[in-house]
């Protein structure tokens, strides 16, 4: 029987996370599922577990973007999933009502051009930085630029996976981001019912506020088209299962000599116009800060800046204001503070 779903799982070196994962999508109820793994040149038993469990292995070239596709293309369902390996699943239903959710969407909008995905929760191993936490979590409910990563699954249909393209092969990096650029310009994105959970490892043996920084430095990398920087990031951007205490001034170094190339003048102008599309996140930081007080799932700060304030930013002016502040910004305190903490950490 032909599957309704085809979960997409990319792995490289998952022993430790696939196992959890492959017995949670074998306990989904209510739908017809086929899994493919697919290998980007595993070292340690991920194909072998994937064997043991019964799913389909499709092997590639090293990369999530050649991976994905690769997956995609050996599976039969006419819906696809894009699961990473340390995702969870405690819903045995959250697969059943996020298709149905999906499918009702395309229906009543009459728009075939429809993807979704869930919210978060980390698995963590502590308590710390709670707010921090709350920050992120609660930011993967947004349908905005930026807050769409692969972590949060991707779920839409053959068809329009094809007819976008699929994913990106080009940059070795990103390849989530740009799959949801192109998905929110030529349709729509929703977020799923139900709670997606995933692996918080990264940021943890990275240190959270290392992470987060790289993070929005690859973005502001991307914003310039600094095309170069991802080229050779792949030296400095370890995998999963490779990650340790992330040192950040390499990377810092690298972006340094690709703005040098491309004109820095340029470059703080795309970084602005990327930092005045996300003023938002200043308002919204404070939603989270007053969280204990607002409630659940309040806004009054974000709703203010979305009526009040974002209206009147939709100009050059704004982003070269931006420009110098995040300019300022990284010189006198982002900058320091990395170059402390990697000279602690050497």
């Amino acid at each position: 029987m032909k599957p309704q779903l085809s979960v997409v799982i990319p792995c490289l070196n998952e022993a430790d996370s696939l196992p959890r994962l492959l017995r949670q999508l074998a306990a989904q109820k209510a739908l017809s599922l086929e899994v493919v793994v697919a290998d980007g040149g595993s070292t340690d038993n991920t194909q072998a577990i994937a064997r043991t469990h019964g799913v389909r292995i499709v092997s590639s070239a090293r990369g999530r973007a050649v991976q994905m596709n690769a997956g995609a293309k050996a599976s039969r369902g006419d819906w696809l999933l894009f699961l990473h390996a340390d995702s969870g699943i405690d819903n045995p239903c959250l697969l059943c009502e996020a298709l149905q959710t999906l499918q009702a969407e395309t229906t009543k909008s009459g728009n075939q051009r429809v993807a979704g995905h869930f919210a978060l929760r980390f698995m963590r191993s502590g308590t710390r930085q709670p707010m921090a936490w709350r920050y992120v979590e609660e930011k993967t409910r947004f349908n905005r630029p930026y807050c769409t990563n692969g972590d949060q699954g991707l779920l839409l249909s053959r068809h329009y996976f094809e007819e976008i393209g699929g994913f990106d092969e080009a940059l070795p990096l990103l390849e989530d981001q740009r799959i949801a650029s192109r998905i929110r310009a030529s349709g729509a994105m929703i977020t799923l019912p139900g709670i997606l959970h995933s692996s918080a490892r990264r940021f943890e043996q990275a240190g959270f506020h290392r992470q987060y920084l790289l993070m929005a430095l690859i973005m502001a990398m991307h914003a310039a088209g600094l095309e170069s920087f991802f080229r050779r990031a792949p030296d400095l951007y370890r995998a999963q299962h490779e990650t340790s205490r992330l040192r950040l001034m390499p990377f810092f170094g690298l972006a340094r000599e690709c703005a040098r190339q491309q004109g820095r003048g340029f470059v703080w102008m795309a970084i602005g116009r990327l930092g005045r599309e996300n003023w938002w996140q200043l308002f919204y930081f404070l939603d989270i800060a007053m969280r204990p007080w607002l409630g659940p799932a309040r806004y009054p700060c974000l709703g203010f800046y979305e009526t009040r304030v974002e209206p009147f930013t939709r100009n050059r002016g704004c982003d070269a204001l931006a420009a110098g502040v995040l300019w300022l910004h990284f010189y006198l305190i982002v900058l320091p503070w990395c170059a402390w903490q990697d000279y602690q950490h050497n």
